[in-house]
């Protein structure tokens, strides 16, 4: 791949070298998050998200070539190649240019023009092309034939060639394209007699807008409603300027074979370039619309799995319920189940004997927090819990998911004995406990913060976000002696196999001492290790240095730097004075350079620190279902969704209400994201409530209290929003509703 380094750096805007030395490493088998914090100095400091970019423009250039090469040779069996069409086709740069360029040599079914051909038109058709002033009837006459019938007929096929011609004029495409880009429009109808049915889509039965504005959600929704059979839909822009353009490039003058070729250009373009185009141009919104709700699918997940963890902590977590009770599990520190019960604090003559028994659980195990599922029942257990007045701190956990893995191979895996009420309590209890290592064995599709979802091409979707577990594992390291293999799989350089082995090896000698030890399970090699062992952390192991994220490849810099400055390495851990006066180019080689050592003085000042925050207890408002919401109330809620278009937030009813990118911030935003994070606490105020459609729609910015002097007001501070004010129109509102509520 070093021949795509040139074309990469230029279109990313990065240095030769930096772009070379990412590929060499990409084909050494080096991993994304490996070459990332342990090859910074190779690469000049490159980030994932620079180096993702390089690794996925490498594999489009070698598509691309991959393609170019197949044409070269299709054209050349055909001994049609000519070194002008190779100069065309080496200067080509994107797909659809290569494309044109192939198109009047691909192999196609059999076509109008060349069955005009076959009949022997294709003179007539080159003396219209010519648009000399000639007798057009007494010409076309000669062309009669027992294929060709009368005049008509001649004309008819002669206009065929010339519309194909026309079609895959490589120039034409081109130009054709960039007026589809800027003023075509996506239109949309309702089919004939399903109004009814496809009422969900009743915002679109008449609808238009410009292709270069239209959001990718809006293009998801129209898109569904065509492929379910309920829309029709068109791209184009208006015909005029488009025939003019082909007139421009076709006709010259005003004789009767230009009025054939007049003829010609409006069928080749309603007949043949439109509906190409329109293709090629439903497909590219698709993907790009694809490609943005992936990416706040991403985002979102990253955040999720960045969530603030509790830590260590004997808990207590139930999985609510009314009419078949709450499933109450008691967790150790570690996340091992010690005991499972059934309670009923939802029936009135029973209370007092369930209170009863969760305080006998908390003494008797020694429960130190309540993780209550924020489903149905949730806030009742929450009120419920919190009446007992034990002091303790009460959870409530988003538990998206938590019956899907409840039910799911990994869950019989861990409990075989248990029936799936337990395992989703456990689930509940382990994700505030370490929502990363509980979420990993998550499909992440069911956790709930996605955007269309399902609409989207599913491959692509499962590369990004597989990617984005990988990369939030590794940006907070795996202690190797706790983790499950499922988190194991996700560090770099394991996979699912390593992952298995690494749990069987730990297994048959109790626990790792050292890093070192990886090299003695079966099939983890030495560049497996080296891909890995910075990732994986030894807490109260042989070596202090195995619980940082410092590379076992640099203890011997750490070692000099501790004899230089006449203290143990144990003893420079930790030391942020201490560390201080060291100089980092004194220690500077070819194979370590100053970035990494930077980050290893870094690592040392406080070695291990999880980069995540601190769980915060939230407290909700008095307020238990959306009869209780009343428009003008300021209550306190939880960011759990973030699109394009707006934020969801838990308000502590059953539904979240929305709040559309227009109402979070009094500046001008484009992305919530530049606003709002997963599981923010926010205060917002009800602007509507829909109770019979179960649609709550709220506001941040309308908390904002006018400031003379530009200052935050204290809600503004609370909601981190910034003084201007600059509103934005509240489109989309209900298409956002639609979405999150199933329409």
């Amino acid at each position: 791949m070093s021949a795509f380094v040139q074309p990469i750096a230029q279109k990313l805007n990065i240095k030769l070298q930096q772009v070379a030395a990412v590929i060499s490493l990409l084909e050494e088998g080096a991993t994304i998050p490996f070459i990332a914090r342990y090859r910074k100095d190779t690469t000049g400091g490159l980030d994932e998200v620079q180096i993702q970019q390089i690794q996925d423009e490498a594999k489009f250039l070698k598509e691309f070539t991959e393609r170019k090469t197949f044409i070269e040779k299709t054209i050349t069996e055909q001994q049609k190649m000519t070194a002008a069409l190779q100069d065309k086709i080496n200067g080509a740069t994107t797909l659809a240019e290569l494309e044109d360029i192939y198109l009047p040599y691909k192999p196609k079914r059999t076509t109008r023009a060349q069955t005009a051909r076959e009949k022997g038109l294709e003179p007539l058709a080159n003396l219209l092309l010519e648009q000399k002033d000639i007798d057009l009837i007494a010409i076309a006459t000669s062309f009669i034939s027992d294929k060709v019938l009368d005049t008509d007929a001649a004309l008819q096929g002669a206009r065929d060639i010339i519309a194909e011609l026309i079609n895959e004029d490589a120039q034409v495409r081109a130009k054709m394209r960039r007026l589809f880009e800027t003023e075509a429009t996506l239109q949309s109808k309702v089919v004939a007699d399903k109004e009814t049915a496809g009422i969900k889509y009743n915002d679109y039965f008449d609808f238009a807008e410009l292709i270069s504005k239209m959001p990718s959600h809006r293009i998801l929704a129209v898109l569904r409603g065509f492929l379910e059979g309920y829309l029709r839909i068109a791209i184009a822009p208006a015909e005029e300027p488009a025939l003019e353009i082909l007139e421009s490039i076709y006709v010259n003058g005003m004789s009767t074979c230009s009025d054939q070729i007049r003829k010609a250009a409006k069928d080749a373009y309603r007949r043949l370039l439109q509906p190409s185009l329109e293709t090629e141009f439903r497909t590219n919104l698709k993907t790009k619309a694809d490609e943005d709700a992936i990416n706040v699918f991403a985002e979102n997940l990253r955040q999720l799995l960045l969530s603030a963890p509790l830590g260590s902590k004997r808990i207590l977590a139930i999985d609510p319920g009314y009419r078949t009770g709450c499933k109450v599990v008691c967790l150790d520190e570690k996340g091992e189940l010690q005991k499972t019960d059934l309670i009923f604090p939802h029936e009135h003559n029973r209370v007092a004997a369930e209170e009863i028994k969760i305080k006998n659980l908390v003494q008797q195990y020694g429960i130190e927090v309540f993780a209550i599922g924020d489903g149905t029942a949730g806030r009742e257990t929450d009120q419920f819990i919190k009446k007992l007045n034990l002091g303790l701190p009460v959870f409530l956990v988003n538990e998206d998911g938590a019956s899907i893995y409840s039910a799911s191979e990994i869950a019989r895996e861990e409990f075989p004995n248990e029936d799936i009420t337990v395992r989703g309590a456990v689930s509940i209890g382990r994700r505030l406990m370490d929502p990363l290592a509980e979420l990993v064995k998550l499909d992440p599709k069911s956790i709930g913060v996605g955007q269309y979802q399902h609409d989207v091409n599913q491959f692509r979707l499962k590369e990004r976000l597989d990617a984005t577990v990988i990369s939030c594992v590794n940006n907070v390291g795996v202690n190797l002696n706790t983790a499950s293999k499922h988190l194991l799989s996700y560090v770099s350089g394991i996979g699912g196999t390593l992952a298995e082995n690494i749990i069987k090896y730990r297994n048959e000698i109790g626990k790792f001492s050292n890093r070192k030890q990886l090299l003695k399970v079966p099939r983890l090699g030495g560049k497996a290790f080296e891909q890995c062992a910075g990732f994986l952390r030894i807490p109260q192991g042989d070596d202090l240095l195995d619980q940082s994220a410092v590379h076992p490849e640099a203890y011997p810099l750490v070692e000099a730097m501790a004899k230089d400055l006449g203290v143990a390495v144990n003893s420079l851990i930790g030391k942020e004075e201490l560390l201080k006066t060291v100089d980092a180019k004194k220690y500077a080689t070819e194979q370590i350079g100053e970035l990494t050592i930077k980050d290893i003085l870094n690592e040392l000042k406080k070695p291990g620190l999880d980069p995540r925050s601190e769980a915060q207890v939230f407290e909700f408002a008095n307020i238990f279902s959306i009869d209780d919401v009343k428009v003008g109330m300021e209550v306190p809620g939880v960011v759990t969704n973030i699109t394009r278009f707006g934020a969801f937030v838990d308000i502590g009813v059953k539904q979240d209400g929305l709040v559309h990118v227009s109402e979070i911030s009094t500046s001008y935003i484009t992305d919530p994201n530049e606003v709002l994070k997963l599981n923010q606490h926010v205060k917002v105020k009800v602007m509507e409530v829909d109770v019979v459609r179960k649609r709550i729609a709220l506001s941040m910015k309308q908390l904002v209290a006018p400031s003379a002097t530009g200052q935050r007001s204290p809600v503004q501070r609370a909601n981190k929003l910034p003084p201007k004010s600059t509103e934005l129109p509240m489109n989309d509102a209900l298409e956002a509703l639609k979405q999150k509520f199933g329409r």
